[in-house]
């Protein structure tokens, strides 16, 4: 797999498959003890430095808003579920399945409450009260009063089915990001920028944890972005001393 040149996390995600397949078949009496112990002493590879994610701007996620607003019902929808998105910090799953009655009132704010996420683990979020206009506002528009909060929408404009799949919602951001020339903008990256923005706002780091309802506030670092500062790289500051030699080569 290494001179095949893949990542090393594709190679310890393939590693493990293998370690269970062995573990399921000495279970079985299909493979020697000896033999599944060799295959278990087999090391992942270590993976060295790490990914940067996409996270926009505040002046990027209000124009992403921007883009989305409109008159009619689907771009009243696709403003609600990109303010969900960027305000809540909510995955794909989790608003393709919110539900009307999953919004209430907790100690006088609007909250998501008990929204069950990833691995099954259960968190409250709260809503800004932008967010929770943008969703009225939706829900008045298309009259839904109960099951799921989103669905789809005709194209003659009026809602239709039970509710919507994981793939309009990435349909509808990369149509909004797109008209903002954006490219590569993955619902995900709402959810990295919620963190981010709310770092930078003076959020502290344990309550962004539960927003997201991460396990480990590990992750929740990785969420609000490396430390490298490439809105102000530190080698465009001698950038200045070889521009006029660059410019008498010309």
């Amino acid at each position: 797999m290494e001179s095949l040149g893949l990542a090393a996390g594709t190679i310890n995600q393939r590693l493990a498959s293998v370690r269970r397949l062995a573990y399921e078949a000495a279970d079985s009496g299909l493979l020697s003890p000896e033999l599944t112990a060799g295959i278990r002493r087999v090391k992942g590879v270590k993976q060295l430095g790490s990914r940067i994610g996409n996270w926009l701007t505040h002046d990027q996620a209000k124009m992403l808003l921007e883009k989305a607003d409109g008159k009619d019902l689907r771009s009243i929808r696709d403003l609600a579920m990109i303010s969900v998105l960027l305000g809540c910090g909510l995955r794909r799953a989790e608003l393709s399945a919110l539900k009307v009655d999953d919004v209430q009132i907790r100690h006088g704010h609007w909250a998501i409450v008990d929204l069950v996420g990833k691995g099954g683990h259960i968190r409250t979020v709260p809503v800004p009260a932008w967010v929770k206009a943008a969703i009225d506002r939706w829900m008045s528009s298309s009259k839904v009063t109960a099951g799921r909060v989103f669905r789809a929408v005709s194209r003659h404009g009026t809602p239709w089915g039970k509710g919507i799949s994981e793939n309009v919602i990435w349909y509808v951001v990369r149509r909004c990001a797109e008209r903002m020339q954006l490219d590569h903008l993955a619902p995900h990256d709402l959810r990295r920028t919620c963190a981010k923005l709310c770092h930078v706002n003076g959020g502290e780091l344990e309550q962004i944890q539960f927003l997201l309802g991460h396990v480990s506030v590990l992750t929740t670092e990785r969420y609000l972005g490396c430390k490298q500062n490439l809105e102000d790289p530190v080698n465009d500051r001698f950038g200045s001393l070889f521009t006029s030699a660059l410019v008498n080569l010309r």
